[in-house]
């Protein structure tokens, strides 16, 4: 499973098959997500003061394909932006429909299941209800023992609690008694080293640019009070 995907499944309504109320940028959290798991697999990094050039630049370290076609799509796509700064790939990465994709992608291996109707009869529409909760479980399950229980974070939850985080979600997710003690915990995981010291400039660096692509959206099509 990509982070993207777990990501997908957490905010999907398992019965409607769309997106809970409340998600925002999700196309932009996705990007993201494929961008720290290429960073996490050593494939992507970020160019530090010592390279030729400039600090803070995105850099392909491995372009060999990683085993996932949506992955593969995202790293042949970073390959054209190499000396651009992490935040100018959330929107490429993006492409076109990146969460019908990955959508598509699950329901292929039977975790969701594609539902085609049409609303008032006549406004096509898609929805995809889970088929096979298991993974959802597992990874609810370590967002409870992380956000509710206090344990540590691996670097691929830290990375998925960031990504909620940044949507402004994590409550609507995980279910607790607390949700302003999950909040809290949520944002000192999103803003702590929850990443190992081999690559955690680079994932600090790909988080930073996913919470700038999520943030200016909502500034800006926030109405004016």
């Amino acid at each position: 499973m990509l982070i993207a995907e777990d990501l997908l499944l957490l905010v999907f309504d398992d019965t409607e098959g769309k997106p809970v109320s409340g998600v925002h940028n999700l196309e932009y959290s996705l990007a993201g997500a494929l961008l720290i798991e290429l960073a996490m697999l050593g494939r992507v990094d970020v160019t530090p003061e010592s390279d030729d050039g400039k600090a803070g630049r995105l850099a392909v370290r491995d372009d060999s394909p990683a085993g996932h076609g949506v992955l593969d799509g995202a790293l042949a796509t970073l390959s054209t932006m190499e000396g651009r700064k992490p935040k100018d790939a959330i929107g490429p990465l993006t492409g076109k429909g990146l969460s019908e994709r990955l959508l598509a992608g699950l329901a292929e291996r039977g975790i969701l299941r594609r539902e085609e109707g049409r609303i008032l009869k006549l406004f096509p529409v898609t929805r995809w209800p889970a088929e096979d909760s298991r993974d959802e479980e597992r990874t609810r399950a370590e967002l409870d023992r992380v956000l509710v229980h206090g344990e540590d974070p691996g670097e691929r939850t830290g990375a998925l609690i960031a990504l909620l985080t940044g949507m402004g979600v994590v409550t609507r997710v995980v279910e607790s008694d607390d949700p302003g003690l999950v909040e809290r915990r949520a944002k000192e995981i999103a803003e702590g080293n929850w990443a190992g010291e081999a690559m955690r400039k680079a994932v600090e660096e790909m988080t930073a640019a996913v919470m700038v692509a999520l943030f200016v959206p909502t500034i800006l099509t926030t109405p004016n009070t």
